[in-house]
This record gives C-alpha cells, structure tokens and sequence, in this order.
C-alpha cells in the first residue's frame, strides 16, 4: 500500500449495520485501458492502485472480512500472454505489499482451485498465509482460480466422503446446511452481507455464489482502476441503509 491506513472513525455509519463480509467484483481494468489507448496490462497494474484504497477503506471502516476477485476459473482461458502478465502482477503484487499488509495488521488468505498454479507461486502464497496469520485487523481473502459452481461441486463432494466415512443425519436441514458449508473454501466465515462489482456490468460472474445467497447487490458503472476509498465508503453506506428481511418482513423483528 502506498501509504499507512487512516485512524478516522467513519461518520454516520452505524457500527452494528456495516457489513461483515464484502466481496468484490473488480472489473473494468481493460476497458480503462482501452479508452486511453493502453495496454490491458496498464489497466491491471492500475487497478492495484485501487486494491491499495479499498484495503485502507475497509480497514478504516472496521470491515472483518475483504475478499477480492482477482482470477477467476475462466480468466485461464484469456490470451496466454494476458494470463502470463496477469499471474506476474499477481506475485510482484504480493511480494511488494506483503511487508505493509503484515505491519497493518492485515491477515491474508487465498481461496480457489490451485491444481493449475505454479508450485512456485502456491508456496508464495503459502508463506503469506503463513506469516500473517495471527493479524486480526482485517482478513484480507484473494480468490484466485476460484469458480463458484466448483466451490459448490468440492463442497459436495467433500460431503459425500464424510458421509461415506461416518454417521451424518442429512435429512436435518441445519445439519446438512452446516455440514455442506463445512466443506466451502470459506467454512467458517460470515456469509458475504455486501457485493460489490465495478465496471457497469450487472452478474456475480460465478463468484461467491453460495456465499452470497442474500448478500445486498451494489453495482456501480464506476472502473475498477477509479475505485477508490470514497467509492468503497459510499458503498457501506448504501449497505448501511438497506433493510436486510431475510425473507421475512419488517414488522417480523429483521434488521
């Protein structure tokens, strides 16, 4: 990060309605490029401009949980050299933050399918996972090689072996839920509360799907290299100002 976090307190936003989870969508990084006739490699190693900002928000903001769409299961089949330059951004990112992310109290760690990745780049992230694991200030996850109907498939899966080996009883739906959710990659944590994606398009892009089953959906036309902490802040305090029901209705007690 570019420079330390902020302690300001964020104003008019009430602790008990901000969001837990937030997961983000950065989109846009090569249409940025493209209107300033760049590059798409120039548009990605901008958007860590954006990634900097985002994590100095949602620090300030007292967000537990940051998970960030950086490679999605699909992207392996963009242009060899673009999947090339985006894995090389992806570690000279790491290796760059990783000191700054650890001094601010940053824990960080990765979700998705790493059959495909470099042993190089797995013991890098390995190693991140590793050092900052006793940080508390914000758990910062980056999903790389990650595809929300795989994460769904292994969970499954993983619940079909357990099932196999001992005594579940699966026609209890809280203890199906529980024990499918055991098995995701982010078994766990809170669900995602807010969903973010910049760039003007308006899909969860195989992201966090199960996660995400009643998270607020914020979508801004806003490119992902623009995003910066005022945008983020602006989107807690559009979360901050939904009426989550769950399903039921106001009167029935729901936040």
């Amino acid at each position: 990060m570019s420079r330390a976090p902020t302690n300001e307190p964020a104003t008019a936003i009430d602790p008990a309605r901000r969001p837990r989870h937030v997961a983000i969508v950065m989109d846009g990084n090569g249409r940025w490029a493209k209107a300033r006739h760049l590059p798409r490699q120039m548009g990605h190693q901008r958007g860590r401009r954006a990634v900097r900002a985002t994590i100095r928000a949602a620090m300030r903001l007292e967000i537990p949980i940051l998970t960030l769409f950086a490679f999605s299961s699909e992207n392996w089949s963009r242009p060899p050299d673009e999947v090339d330059a985006l894995m090389k951004l992806f570690i000279n990112a790491l290796e760059k933050e990783l000191d700054e992310l650890d001094e601010n109290g940053v824990r960080l760690g990765f979700i998705g399918d790493f059959s495909r990745l470099d042993p190089a780049v797995r013991r890098l992230m390995a190693a991140a996972e590793e050092r900052t694991a006793d940080n508390r200030r914000l758990h910062l996850q980056i999903a790389v090689s990650y595809g929300g109907q795989w994460d769904i498939l292994q969970a499954a899966r993983r619940l079909a072996d357990r099932h196999a080996r001992e005594a579940i009883d699966l026609d209890d739906p809280a203890v199906l839920a529980d024990e499918f959710e055991r098995g995701l990659s982010t078994a766990g944590q809170p669900p995602v509360d807010l969903f973010i994606r910049t760039g003007g398009e308006k899909r969860l892009s195989n992201f966090l799907l199960w996660q995400s089953a009643y998270a607020e959906l914020y979508f801004t036309d806003v490119l992902w290299p623009r995003f910066d902490e005022a945008a983020f802040e602006q989107a807690v305090r559009w979360f901050s100002g939904r009426d989550r029901r769950f399903g039921r209705t106001s009167s029935e007690g729901a936040s």
